[in-house]
């Protein structure tokens, strides 16, 4: 294990960021990565406990007490190999990942977690810059093909595993560029772009072939015809069904879905041209009070966005109360809390409000120009259900002169690929498909990630697109040796 007293003898110590006018004015990330003997140190706190309730906090079951104690005794190059083990793609979970594993630390008991978030990132960082990141090319190749429709986390953990097996894999993308949600969902100030082009680099020299621009379902492609040319097909296309808001004045010029916001703004990112980048007109925050409506993490990467943009001013609404300052341990730990949480774009200077509700849109000469909200509390209904209720005297108007919607999916989007399957759905809305042999109601056919499970994190997505990969791989060769 790592030094066995570490935890006692060594304070927690974790990334620090930019100052907030400072990175106000930079898309570039800004969190600020700390030196390896630092890291050293704070790996040398895991307590290398006899029950590692970390492993239950991390989808992707990373092994995280061995990868510690390895860093801790400077052998970051088999620190990498362990962690690569569990988990294609560390340097995105490093970054996006709201790290639960840390909430499972035995050490957050006392609120005082092992920094895995950032050990994990820097194994991996470390790795690319010492050269020990390489294609991993198969011993054999076996001749069989598959179909992976959607390259988000999901779809390129799926293609690379079934590449590593020998398989010739495809990914048919439908926007221009590899990535999905962590390409045109997450800001490049969380995570900059090239560390997706790198991996796509590594995937395409292990064989795997990136097809854009083909949405399935809609550019002459369906997944009969795929079937036609492979042996199975993967369905790994997310959840990109947004909840909307359905009051009066939602028509009005200026109410966006975050996503369409949030793909834009990385479009221009990436150089595209304006016009380009803008297929639904030019959305930005520039000089306008921007209200986002949703509390999760869209809904900051919107905050901090708007911010770039140079926002007069944003506001977040919540339709929930405000979650207490810290959980009670005796009765969460080592699940995840429900918390108050405060995001780097929450400290850029948003305002927040919680159990608020929207009511009317109001604007003139088509443009919006404010909301119409009202107070709400939530009380326990006669089935024993919490129930909305709005506050009397507690409606108050909100000036916007740009609305995002951040309130989360509905599941995947039905038109297109998925009704001319006519694949069975579950009871939410998603592709029905269990979590052992992934498999559709559509022979030959498998779904993985949020199109299955619906929207989730990127871990979690990464974490299906393997098992779907060894599903797929011992569906066409008898058994596998990919991991579980």
């Amino acid at each position: 294990m790592a030094n066995p007293t570490g935890f006692m003898e060594i304070e927690r110590q974790d990334r620090g960021y930019d100052k907030p006018d400072v990175r106000r004015h930079t898309w570039k990330e800004f969190v600020k990565p700390m030196p390896p003997d630092a890291v050293a140190r704070q790996a040398a706190r895991c307590m290398d406990c006899g029950i590692p309730f970390c492993h239950q906090g991390c989808p992707v079951n990373n092994q995280i007490p061995d990868w510690n104690n390895l860093v801790y005794r400077d052998q970051w190059r088999q620190a990498l190999t362990n962690l690569h083990s569990t988990n294609n793609f560390p340097e995105f979970t490093g970054r996006v990942c709201p790290a639960p594993c840390e909430e499972s630390c035995t050490l957050n008991i006392e609120d005082n977690p092992v920094t895995i978030k950032t050990i994990e990132c820097s194994i991996v960082d470390r790795g690319w810059a010492e050269g020990w990141i390489v294609p991993m090319l198969p011993a054999r190749r076996t001749g069989k093909r598959v179909a992976v429709v959607g390259s988000g986390p999901a779809g390129l953990a799926c293609a690379q595993q079934l590449a590593r097996a020998g398989h010739e894999v495809t990914v048919f993308e439908k926007h221009d560029r590899i990535g999905g949600l962590l390409r045109y969902g997450i800001p490049d100030f969380k995570m900059e772009k090239h560390l997706i082009d790198r991996r796509i680099e590594q995937m395409t020299e292990e064989g795997v072939n990136f097809q854009t621009n083909m949405e399935v379902g809609k550019d002459g492609a369906t997944i009969a015809s795929l079937l036609q040319g492979h042996d199975a097909v993967a369905l790994t296309g997310g959840a990109e069904w947004p909840r909307d808001l359905p009051v009066a004045g939602r028509e009005l010029d200026g109410v966006h879905f975050a996503m369409d916001y949030l793909t834009q703004q990385n479009k221009r990112g990436a150089g595209d041209h304006e016009m380009r980048a803008a297929p639904l007109g030019t959305i930005t925050a520039k000089d306008k009070h921007v209200v986002v409506i949703g509390g999760g993490d869209t809904g900051s990467d919107c905050i901090g966005t708007a911010f770039r943009q140079g926002a007069a001013s944003v506001t977040q609404l919540e339709i929930l109360p405000r979650p207490p300052d810290h959980e009670n341990k005796a009765l969460t730990w080592p699940d995840w809390p429900l918390k108050l949480r405060t995001s780097h774009a929450h400290d850029e200077g948003a305002a927040r409000d919680w159990a608020v509700t929207t009511k009317r849109v109001v604007g003139s000469d088509g443009r919006i120009e404010a909301l119409e909200c009202a107070r709400v509390e939530w009380m326990k209904g006669a089935d024993g259900r919490m129930q909305m209720q709005e506050v009397a005297g507690g409606q108050f108007r909100l000036p916007a002169q740009l609305v995002l919607l951040a309130m989360g999916f509905l599941g995947p989007r039905r038109s297109g690929m998925l009704e001319q399957a006519g694949l069975t759905l579950d009871a939410r809305g998603n592709v029905a498909a269990d979590t052992v042999d992934y498999r559709t109601s559509m022979d030959r056919v498998f779904a993985a990630g949020d199109m299955r499970r619906g929207q989730s994190l990127v871990v979690w997505a990464i974490r299906e697109g393997r098992q779907c990969a060894r599903a797929i791989d011992t569906f066409l060769m008898g058994s596998s040796l990919l991991p579980a």
